[in-house]
C-alpha cells in the first residue's frame, strides 16, 4: 500500500515544478486574506452563522426600559421634550429597585425650561421648576447620558452635548464620568456587528480632550458598574482584558432583536412599580432606557439583518445593540479570532492536506474530497463560531478550489503525457480495451524490465516454405496479412499482448503489461479460437489459391506458463516491449514439439495447473527439450470444461 502510494506521489522534475507554483498560488491566497481581501466574504458567512444560531446564551447583566407604544399612550399630551420627568422617575425608580448603572440613550439637547422661556411663555425668574427632578437624578451621579459627534467644515470632531442645564447637574463636571458617545461603528453594508471602548476623536489644535467625553455608552455603563477607573489604559472585566483605544471588538450579540430582556417604562412609572416582579429584576443590572415605538429612526441593520429566505430585514434598536455590548463586556463571551499565528497555519494546513489528496486521487473523487473538505471547513468555522472563535471563512473554499484546479491542471498535462507514451508504446501490441486498462490503471507498467508470471504462447503455420514456394511474393504477403488479421483479433479479444512477428510465426503473451490474473486460461481459450480460425481459414485459401497444389493449411500452437523479464528492452535508439527468459524458450520448444506428438496444442503442466482442471485434454507425453534437463510434461489441449461452445 504504502510503496503503491509512493508511486503516485513520486513527481518529475516538471510536475514537481508545477505542483510549487500551485502552492504559490496558496500563498498568494493567504497573503490576500492577510490583506483583508476576504472580510466582506467572511462577513457574509460570520452573519449566516449569527441567523443559524439563533438566541445564543440568556442575557443577565443589561435590561431595556422602553419607551414603546403604551408608554406613548399613557402620556400622549406630553411630546418627547417635555418627557424629563417622566425618565427622571423611571431612573430613580429603577436605582431604588437596585439597578447598578441607569444609561439614557436619548439625547435632550435644550430643556423644557429654556425652551419655555426663550419662548417668553414665563420669565426666568419665576420659571417652575420642571426639570429638577431631572437634575437631581443626574447628580446622583448613577444617570449616564449620551452625546453625538458631528463633523465641522474643517474635518473636526464637534459635538451636540445635552442642555448645559444638564451638564451642570454633573457631579464635579465630570463629563468623562457620567457622558458617553451614542454613536454606533458600522461597516461599509452599514451593518452593525463591532464597537469601540474609546473611539478616536480628530480636534480642532488647541482642543483639550480631557474634558470631553471619551467612552461610548455601553462601555462607560460597563465600566461603571464595574466601579473601574476610567484613566486607566486597559481594564479587566469578566476575566478578560480589555483596552482603551480605536480597535474595534466584535459584540457577541446574545440572539437576534428581542433577545434582550424589556420593561414597558410605563411599569416603572406606575404607582406600585416597586412591587412588581419585572421591576424587582432589575437589581444589580445595567438598565438602558431607549426608544422602541412605531416610528422611531433609531433601528440599525446587524448580522441578524437578513433572512436566510428572505422577508423583511430584522432591524435592532441602537438601545439594544449597547445592551448587547454591555454583554458581550460583562459575560465574559468575547467573538474573538485565532492568534496570527494559528489562523495562518489553519489557512495554509486544510489547502496543502489537499493538495496531497487531490494528487492521488482521480479528478472526479479528487472534486468529491473538495467539496467535502470545503463542506468540512463551513462546518469547522460554524462550531468555532459557536465557542465564540471566528475562523477565516471565505479563504478556505478558494484556497481548497485552487489547490484542486491546480493539481488538476499538472495531472491532465501529466496523464496526456502518460497517455500518448504508453500508446506509443503497447498501440502495437494490444487491444484498445487493454490500452484504456493501462491508461486508467493507478500504476504504469514498469518500463524498466520485472520479473513476473505470465503465459507465453508460440503459434506457426505448419508447411509455410512448402506454402510460400509455390505462391510469389505478394501472394505470401496477402495469405499472411489475412491470416494475421483473423489470429490477431483473437488475441487482442482475449486481452493478450502481441510480442512479435517471426515470420510466419507469432509470440503473443498473456498477464503483461496488465496482470491479468487468469492470464493462463485466456491464452488456452485464445489457442483454442486460434484453431478454429485456421480451420476457417483453409476454406479461404482454397478459394483464394485454387490448383496450386498447396498442402492443407494447418497450425501449432506452443503455451507455457512461468516467470519471465518483462519490460522495454533494446537501445536508446530502438527498443520494444518484450518477454525474455526460459520460459519464453520453452514455449517456443512446446510448439516446436506439436508437429512430432501430431497435435495441433500442446500446453505444458504449468499452464495445465494455472487453469484449475478447466482444460480438457488428450494425449500426453513427457519429452526432452533442448535447455532443460529434466523431462517436461505436455498436454494435448481439446477443449475447455465447463465452455458453452
Amino acid at each position: 500500500m504504502m510503496k503503491k502510494l509512493g508511486r503516485k506521489l513520486r513527481l518529475t522534475r516538471g510536475e514537481a515544478t508545477k505542483v510549487a507554483l500551485v502552492v504559490v498560488a496558496l500563498a498568494a491566497v493567504e497573503i490576500a486574506n492577510a490583506l483583508g481581501a476576504f472580510v466582506p466574504s467572511d462577513l457574509v458567512f460570520h452573519d449566516l452563522w449569527h441567523r443559524l444560531a439563533g438566541k445564543r446564551y440568556e442575557p443577565t447583566h443589561a435590561v431595556l426600559v422602553v419607551i414603546d407604544e403604551p408608554t406613548l399612550n399613557d402620556y400622549r399630551k406630553d411630546p418627547l421634550v417635555f418627557w424629563t420627568p417622566h425618565i427622571a422617575r423611571a431612573s430613580r425608580t429603577a436605582r431604588q429597585a437596585g439597578a447598578a448603572m441607569v444609561g439614557l440613550d436619548f439625547l435632550f439637547s435644550i430643556s423644557p425650561e429654556t425652551w419655555l422661556g426663550k419662548n417668553g411663555l414665563f420669565q426666568p425668574s419665576n420659571a417652575p421648576s420642571y426639570d429638577h427632578s431631572f437634575r437631581v437624578e443626574i447628580g446622583s451621579g448613577q444617570l449616564i447620558q449620551v452625546c453625538t459627534r458631528t463633523r465641522s467644515p474643517e474635518g473636526y470632531d464637534d459635538f451636540l452635548l445635552p442642555s448645559a442645564d444638564y451638564l451642570m447637574s454633573m457631579p464635579d463636571l465630570d463629563l468623562r464620568s457620567h457622558l458617553s458617545l451614542a454613536g454606533l461603528d458600522s461597516d461599509g453594508d452599514s451593518a452593525v456587528r463591532s464597537f469601540t471602548m474609546t473611539p478616536v476623536l480628530r480636534l480642532a489644535p488647541g482642543v483639550d480632550s480631557t474634558s470631553l467625553p471619551r467612552f461610548s455608552l455601553g462601555p462607560l455603563l460597563a465600566l461603571r458598574a464595574a466601579k473601574a477607573n476610567l484613566d486607566d489604559p486597559g481594564w479587566l472585566l469578566a476575566g478578560q482584558e480589555v483596552k482603551a483605544g480605536g480597535e474595534p471588538l466584535a459584540i457577541s450579540f446574545a440572539g437576534p432583536p428581542g433577545t434582550i430582556q424589556r420593561i414597558s417604562m410605563r411599569d416603572l412609572l406606575a404607582p406600585d412599580a416597586l412591587q412588581r416582579p419585572q421591576v424587582k429584576a432589575l437589581r444589580d443590572k445595567i438598565v438602558i432606557i431607549g426608544g422602541e415605538y412605531i416610528g422611531m429612526g433609531d433601528l440599525h441593520p446587524t448580522p441578524y439583518a437578513s433572512s436566510l429566505f428572505g422577508g423583511m430585514p430584522a432591524l435592532m434598536s441602537g438601545s439594544e445593540i449597547q445592551a448587547n455590548i454591555v454583554e458581550t463586556l460583562m459575560s465574559g463571551r468575547r467573538l474573538s479570532a485565532l492568534p496570527a499565528a494559528l489562523n495562518h497555519a489553519y489557512i495554509i494546513t486544510l489547502p496543502l492536506f489537499g493538495i496531497f489528496v487531490f494528487w492521488i486521487l482521480r479528478p472526479v473523487w479528487g472534486l468529491a474530497a473538495a467539496t467535502g473538505m470545503i463542506a468540512v471547513s463551513l462546518l469547522l468555522s460554524y462550531q468555532a463560531f459557536l465557542h465564540w472563535i471566528l475562523l477565516p471563512t471565505a479563504v478556505i473554499p478558494l484556497a481548497l478550489a485552487t489547490a484542486y484546479l491546480g493539481c488538476l491542471g499538472v495531472k491532465l498535462g501529466t496523464e496526456a503525457r502518460e497517455r500518448k507514451r504508453i500508446t506509443s508504446i503497447f498501440s502495437r501490441y494490444v487491444s484498445d480495451n487493454v490500452m484504456e486498462v493501462l491508461i486508467d490503471a493507478d500504476n504504469a507498467p514498469e518500463m524498466g524490465g520485472v520479473k513476473q508470471q505470465i503465459t507465453i504462447l508460440f503459434s506457426d503455420i505448419r508447411d509455410f516454405t512448402t506454402i510460400s514456394e509455390k505462391l510469389d511474393a505478394h501472394e505470401v504477403v496477402e495469405f499472411l496479412n489475412h491470416y494475421f488479421e483473423q489470429i490477431c483479433e483473437v488475441v487482442l479479444a482475449e486481452g493478450g499482448t502481441i510480442d512479435k512477428f517471426i515470420g510466419d510465426a507469432i509470440m503473443v503473451q498473456f498477464g503483461a503489461p496488465v496482470r491479468f490474473p487468469d492470464h493462463a486460461l485466456r491464452a488456452i481459450r485464445a489457442a483454442l479460437m486460434m484453431r478454429d480460425k485456421a480451420t476457417a481459414f483453409r476454406g479461404w485459401m482454397s478459394d483464394r489459391f485454387p490448383n496450386r497444389g498447396l498442402p492443407e493449411f494447418r497450425i501449432g500452437i506452443g503455451v507455457h506458463t512461468g516467470d519471465a523479464v518483462v519490460g522495454n528492452i533494446g537501445s536508446t535508439r530502438r527498443s520494444e516491449y518484450t518477454a525474455i527468459g526460459d520460459s519464453v524458450n520453452l514455449a517456443s520448444r512446446i510448439e516446436g514439439m506439436t508437429k512430432a506428438m501430431g497435435c495441433d496444442i500442446l500446453i505444458s503442466r504449468e499452464t495445465l495447473e494455472a487453469v484449475n482442471g478447466r482444460a480438457a485434454t488428450g494425449l500426453s507425453d513427457s519429452v526432452n527439450v533442448k535447455g532443460r534437463t529434466a523431462p517436461v510434461e505436455l498436454f494435448e489441449l481439446l477443449g475447455l470444461i465447463g465452455d458453452k461452445t
